[in-house]
Parts: C-alpha cells; sequence; structure tokens
C-alpha cells in the first residue's frame, strides 16, 4: 500500500485543516474550540472517541483484517493542540484570528498530521487487524497534558503496546526527518528558593543578614554542579532565570526568591542534580546565618526512544521520504517534550518532522512571532505516521 500517494491525494484538505487551526489558536486546557474541530472531524469520518483531561481527545479505530497473531495489539499516535501565549506577526491569509495567541511551535500542524492518519487508517482498516489509538493532547506547552491523559487511562482499554509522536523541526528542511534511539529530551526540574535573611539599613549591614549577597553565592556555586560534579560527557544546564528582591537602594531586604530550572539527561543525573542544589542552598544559607524554603518540582520525564520502535519508524520513512532523507539525530536536545510521559510508560519513537524551507524563507524559529512551515510536509508526515501503523499491526 503506498500511503505517500494517498497522503497526497489529501494535501489541499490537510493544508485547509492546519490553516483553520492556526487561525484559531487555544492555550493549554482552554482548546475548547480545537477539541471540538477534532470531534466533529472525527464524527464525520466514522471514528469513535473519547473526551479526556479536560480538553483532550482519543479515538480509536479498529482493525477489520482477521489476524489472530495481531488482533490484540494496539498501537497510539499521538498530536499535541495547544498553543502559545504570542503575538503572531506574520503577513499572511492564515494568520492568527486570536490577539496574542498562536501556534508558534507547530501543534497545528501536528493535530493535522494526526487527523490526516486517522482519515487514511480508517479508510483502510481491511488492511490491518488490531487497534489505533489516536491522542490529542492539551497542554503539552505548560502542565503536560499527557500525564492527565494517562491519568484518565487512554494507554487502556485497549491496552496500548507502543507508542510514535512527532515534531515539526525548522531546522530541517521539508523532505527530511531527524531521528534517534535513546534520549531525545532532557527532563526538566523547575525550583524556587527563598531566601530569608535580616533586613536593615544598607549603611550598617553588620546589623542585618543580607539575603541578596547569599543569593548571589548561590547562583555561582549551583553552576558548580555542572561543571564540577556531573559527568563532563553529560549534558547538564542549570539556570537562574529570575531573582527578586529589595525595594529601594538604601534598604537591604528581609527576603530574596530565586527561580530556575534543571535540566539533565538522565534519571541518576536528575536525581543528583536536585540533591545537590538542594545541599548547597541550605550549606550557604547555614554558613551565613540565613534560612531558606526550596521548591524543587517534578516537571517533564526524559524523551527515551526504543531501539526496536526507532528501527520499525526508520524502514517504514525510508519507504516514504528514501534513505538518504531519513537523518539520525546525533545529540538529544534540552528541550523538553511532554510525550516523555508516554515513552515512560510504554515503548515509543519520536521523530522530528522537517518543516523548513530556506527559498520560502520558513526559517524562523519555533515560539517566535514569524514562526511558520512549509505546509509541504503534512502529507509526509501522514504518510510515515500510517506507515508505522501498518508495519505494528501486520
Amino acid at each position: 500500500m503506498n500511503f505517500k500517494d494517498k497522503a497526497v491525494s489529501i494535501k489541499n484538505e490537510l493544508i485547509e485543516i492546519r490553516r483553520t487551526l492556526h487561525q484559531h489558536p487555544e492555550l493549554g486546557m482552554e482548546e475548547y474550540e480545537t477539541s471540538k474541530f477534532i470531534k466533529e472531524f472525527l464524527r464525520k469520518e466514522g471514528i469513535e472517541y473519547l473526551e479526556v483531561a479536560k480538553t483532550g481527545v482519543c479515538g480509536i479505530i479498529r482493525g477489520t483484517k482477521e489476524d489472530e497473531s495481531k488482533k490484540d495489539r494496539t498501537i497510539a499516535l499521538r498530536g499535541d493542540i495547544d498553543a502559545l501565549p504570542l503575538l503572531d506577526k506574520k503577513i499572511c491569509e492564515y494568520s492568527s484570528k486570536v490577539e496574542g495567541k498562536m501556534h508558534a511551535c507547530g501543534h497545528d500542524a501536528h493535530t493535522t498530521i494526526l487527523l490526516g492518519a486517522a482519515k487514511l487508517l480508517n479508510q483502510n482498516k481491511d488492511s490491518f487487524s488490531g487497534n489505533v489509538k489516536l491522542l490529542f493532547e492539551p497542554a503539552e506547552e505548560t502542565i503536560g497534558g499527557a500525564r492527565f491523559m494517562i491519568e484518565d487511562g487512554v494507554l487502556e482499554n485497549p491496552r496500548v503496546d507502543c507508542i510514535c509522536g512527532l515534531h515539526v523541526e525548522e531546522t530541517l528542511e521539508s523532505g527530511t526527518i531527524m531521528v534517534k534511539e535513546g534520549v531525545v529530551n532532557a527532563a526538566s526540574n523547575p525550583f524556587t528558593i527563598k531566601i530569608k535573611g535580616s533586613g536593615g539599613h544598607g549603611a550598617y549591614p553588620h546589623t542585618t543578614v543580607d539575603p541578596i549577597v547569599i543569593a548571589s553565592h548561590i547562583v555561582i556555586a549551583l553552576q558548580t554542579i555542572v561543571s564540577r560534579e556531573i559527568n563532563t560527557l553529560n549534558p547538564a544546564v542549570i539556570t537562574v532565570g529570575s531573582i527578586h528582591g529589595g525595594t529601594a537602594q538604601n534598604i537591604i531586604p528581609e527576603e530574596v526568591t530565586i527561580s530556575g530550572v534543571i535540566r539533565t539527561m538522565s534519571k541518576e543525573d536528575r536525581a543528583f542534580a536536585k540533591e545537590r542544589l538542594a545541599e548547597i542552598a541550605y550549606g550557604i544559607c547555614k554558613s551565613s546565618r540565613a534560612t531558606c524554603d526550596i521548591d524543587i518540582e517534578e516537571s517533564y520525564p526524559n524523551l527515551y526512544n526504543d531501539n526496536n520502535m526507532a528501527t520499525l519508524f526508520r524502514s517504514g520513512a525510508e519507504k516514504v521520504l528514501g534513505k538518504e532523507n531519513v537523518l539520525v539525530q546525533k545529540y538529544p536536545k534540552m528541550g523538553v517534550e511532554s510525550f516523555a510521559y508516554f515513552a515512560n510508560e510504554r515503548p515509543a519513537v519520536f521523530y522530528f518532522l522537517g518543516s523548513g524551507n530556506k527559498e520560502k524563507n520558513i526559517v524562523h524559529p519555533a515560539h517566535s512571532n514569524l514562526f511558520d512551515i512549509d505546509e509541504e510536509c503534512l502529507p509526509l508526515g501522514v504518510a510515515m505516521q500510517c506507515e508505522i501503523v501498518l508495519k505494528y499491526l501486520t
């Protein structure tokens, strides 16, 4: 079966869907109209679905081919649906119509690709046995909608055996993809450290416990976790993104709050960095006669690609794109990805779909006001999602 030709045949429909979504962006857990759009599409195609995680949707396609060895298999495909709080500065017919909100990370494309794959797979469900689950995930950018979908049981009844996800990548030319085995994205742990000293007059610092000076020592010391305590071959970043404290030049405040994020590439480094951050902050505060409250959040985990799933996906991608256009991702990304919650539960593969086009000046980075995609990538994404389903279920 040639899914590439089938996907190309619905390219205009895919473009229309993507542009409709692009013009009507919604933020995480507010995707009511987007969810309604998805459900109406699935209903029109005769695909059953459930509402999950407030604004999420879980569709299911049941293969009708008789194959006892595959009838109990289930593969899931995921597409995220939320947008970003960003002003769309593109001048084009499909620019965002919602002031201050924009699909600046390609989730409109991901949703479109999943809808396109749903359409083709449902039309060809006599070609496979087993089941396909369609996971339309809300709030990927904020609270990680995947974990709420998991809590709502999307990986059960029928039980999902494996899962595939994608993300458009503007640094790759349309017509290519990038995939790797092992760790793909970092884990993140946002943190807040509230330092409590003793305030007073700036002219008499000896009568105070200065939390600004203490905070400064902590900021510098935290950098040694990466530079001196984590294996230099393992990528890690500790960023302090904000410092708040004080009201005037000549007043030493009582409190200072610093906040930031830890990013690591392994469970071991993640646990170690959290432990050392707390030890360093507490230690510096104690030695400086101050106290501190520390909050380290458990945010997105590492995203791991299963080697077997990556191999299975690659074989289908080479059929669609040609071997020369299936690139190996050399290094993991320090960014986080909510798909990691799914990948920590089931064998998974997550890949990057080329969406850039220098000739069309589609080069602007994700999360920027001018972000766009080369829509020629849409049918390619659809075809590759269909290929991995067919390979797994046949």
